[in-house]
C-alpha cells in the first residue's frame, strides 16, 4: 500500500465531501483505539474544524487516558482541533432504570452494550446539528463489510466512512505514518461496550489478521472444506459472523408494492 498517497487521497476526499455538502467540519468520538485515532487525524489534516468528543460510559481508565493522550497530540499539531467531554454514565444508568429488565443475561448484556453505542451516536449528532458538522465514521473494512462488528445505528450511524475500504492492518499502517501514539498502536483492540476488559478478539473468536485472511479467501471463492485445523475454524467463524450480520451491510428492506396494486 502506498501509505502516504492513501492518506493524501482520504484527506482530499474528506475535504471535498465537506465542501460539496456545504458543511463546516467534522465531529467524531474518541475511544482510545486505533480507528478513531486515525480518522480524527485524517479529519484534522483537512484544515477544517474537527471536534473530538470523549463519550465515557463506565469507561476503563486506560481507554480514557489513551483517548486524552491522542487528543492532546492532535491539539499540539493542529490548530483546527477542539475537544469536549460528555460523560454519559448517568444517562445510561437512568435509561436502565426506566426500561424493563430480563432474566436472560446474554440478551440483556448485548442490548445494553448496543445502547451505549446508540447514546454516543445521538450525542455526536447533537454536536453535528449545532455546528453544521459531519459525523465521521471510524469503521474499517473487516468490521463494516466482513464480520459486521459494529452497532446498527450506533457507531454505524455516521455521515461518511473514510477508512471503510481499508483492512484493520492497513489502518495500523496509516497510524504509523501519522505518528499515532504508541499507547494506541500497541493496545489490544476493544469496543469498550461491556464495561470489562474483553477484547475484540475475545468477542469474535479470532484476531483481525485471521479474519482478514478469511475475508480474502471468501472473495477468492474458497469454502470451509478447503481448510483444516485453525484455518478451518477461523474460516467458519468468519462465515458465521458475515451471515449473521449481513443485515447491517445491505440497504433496509423495502416492501415494494406491485404496480398493478397501485
Amino acid at each position: 500500500m502506498q501509505t502516504e498517497k492513501v492518506i493524501e487521497y482520504i484527506v482530499s476526499w474528506l475535504k471535498d465531501y465537506a465542501i460539496n455538502s456545504k458543511t463546516d467540519g467534522f465531529v467524531l468520538g474518541i475511544s482510545g483505539g486505533i480507528d478513531s485515532a486515525v480518522v480524527s487525524t485524517l479529519c484534522a489534516k483537512t484544515g477544517l474544524p474537527t471536534l473530538c468528543v470523549e463519550l465515557p460510559i463506565h469507561q476503563a481508565p486506560n481507554q480514557v487516558s489513551r483517548g486524552r493522550e491522542h487528543i492532546q497530540f492532535l491539539k499540539d499539531n493542529f490548530s483546527n482541533v477542539r475537544n469536549t467531554e460528555v460523560n454519559l454514565t448517568s444517562v445510561f444508568e437512568e435509561f436502565k432504570k426506566e426500561v424493563p429488565q430480563t432474566e436472560d443475561d446474554s440478551f440483556l448484556d448485548l442490548s445494553l452494550a448496543n445502547t451505549r453505542a446508540r447514546l454516543r451516536m445521538t450525542t455526536l449528532y447533537y454536536f453535528a446539528g449545532l455546528h453544521r458538522y459531519l459525523v465521521a465514521g471510524t469503521g474499517n473494512k473487516i468490521e463494516d463489510f466482513g464480520v459486521g462488528f459494529y452497532t446498527k445505528y450506533g457507531d454505524g450511524g455516521v455521515d461518511l466512512s473514510p477508512i471503510a475500504d481499508l483492512m484493520k492492518s492497513e489502518v495500523y499502517k496509516l497510524g504509523e505514518t501519522l505518528n499515532i501514539p504508541d499507547s494506541i498502536m500497541k493496545a489490544a483492540p476493544t469496543d469498550g461496550l461491556f464495561g470489562d476488559s474483553r477484547s475484540d478478539e475475545d468477542q469474535l473468536g479470532a484476531s483481525y489478521d485471521e479474519l482478514e485472511w478469511a475475508m480474502k479467501m471468501t472473495e477468492a471463492g474458497k469454502s470451509s472444506s478447503d481448510f483444516k485445523g485453525r484455518e478451518k475454524t477461523v474460516f467458519e467463524i468468519y462465515t458465521r459472523l458475515n451471515r449473521a450480520n449481513k443485515h447491517k451491510m445491505v440497504p433496509i428492506p423495502v416492501c415494494e408494492i406491485p404496480k398493478e396494486l397501485l
